[in-house]
């Protein structure tokens, strides 16, 4: 059941809409199979792993201190990377014990070696076919890898090319995560597609080195290293509210369940345009809906926000 918001819903300079703080679903809509099976199977409770993930943002000034420092490069809220990470460790992963176990893990990817691939064939063979050709001319890497990732969906996925079958799955689980479907690693949980497309913003923004989809283990070892992750997740967040900004017409900025929710199921760019559409000539606004993750968010903001 939706629930109805008065809070600042106008339009300002420009046409464009704010979005209302706070859930339009009265009750938290339903969690995923796999996050359920996941969380018995560690013998845990969504309640308790939240309680974990808040203790540690707690407890640890160093990663607060990174947070507010990384937000502040991005020019968003720190509240909406709070979410991110409080959503990712509630509901896909556990929350280590401190920032340094992440540094640890991290290192344990030096010098590993696997490509992203599938079948055989390596990304940048793939890439280089000619279904690919209106992409070429993209420099910026989130309109190259968003543009890759749209050819994927129309003249690949679930496909028979070339007389080669291509499965019906996302493009960065097919080429993207060489170890099992659904892998993200780090702080932020962020995926190795992700990280190529946000790879000029956060060179520009945080001076990380750019990635190279050659370089698998240079991927992963950048999304695993804390301080890296939590640029990338930033550049994430920056992303989802420019694109539904310019885009959809909407300011999502004041609402963290909203950008949280867009953190959990990515292509930001492409559901900012589904959303242009279903509003458009309408007469009362379509609003972007939180999921079960960004629901969370929104429900313990209060306390959430306390902790900065």
């Amino acid at each position: 059941m939706a629930l109805l918001v008065l809070a600042p819903a106008g339009v300002n300079a420009g046409s464009l809409r704010v979005v209302p703080e706070g859930n339009r679903h009265a009750e938290q809509p339903p969690i995923p199979g796999a996050s359920v099976r996941r969380t018995q199977a560690g013998k845990t409770t969504f309640d308790l792993k939240y309680e974990k993930v808040r203790d540690l943002l707690a407890s640890d000034d160093r990663l607060r201190s990174k947070i507010k420092k990384t937000a502040a490069a991005y020019g968003i809220d720190p509240i909406h990377m709070v979410g991110a990470i409080v959503g990712e460790h509630t509901f896909n992963v556990d929350a280590y014990d401190s920032l340094q176990s992440y540094y640890v893990k991290a290192a344990s990817y030096a010098g590993n070696s696997f490509r992203f691939a599938y079948d055989g064939e390596g990304i940048s063979d793939f890439v280089s076919r000619p279904e690919f050709s209106a992409c070429a001319a993209m420099k910026d890497s989130y309109k190259l890898w968003s543009c890759r990732e749209d050819v994927w969906e129309t003249k690949f996925r679930g496909h028979s090319v070339g007389g080669k079958s291509y499965p019906n799955n996302r493009f960065s689980a097919v080429f993207f995560q060489p170890f099992y479907a659904g892998q993200t690693f780090g702080l932020g949980q962020i995926n190795p597609l992700t990280a190529l497309m946000l790879s000029d913003l956060v060179s520009q923004k945080s001076g990380v080195a750019r990635l190279d989809e050659n370089d698998a283990a240079g991927v992963y070892k950048a999304i695993m290293e804390p301080d890296i992750s939590l640029a990338f997740m930033a550049g994430v967040l920056r992303k989802s509210i420019d694109d539904y900004r310019t885009v959809a017409g909407m300011d999502i900025s004041h609402n963290p369940g909203v950008t949280a929710t867009l953190f959990n199921v990515g292509n930001s760019l492409q559901r900012a345009r589904a959303l242009a559409a279903r509003n458009a000539g309408a007469g009362s606004p379509v609003w972007p809906e939180e999921n079960y993750y960004g629901w969370l968010v929104n429900d313990r903001l209060s306390e959430l926000k306390a902790l900065f």
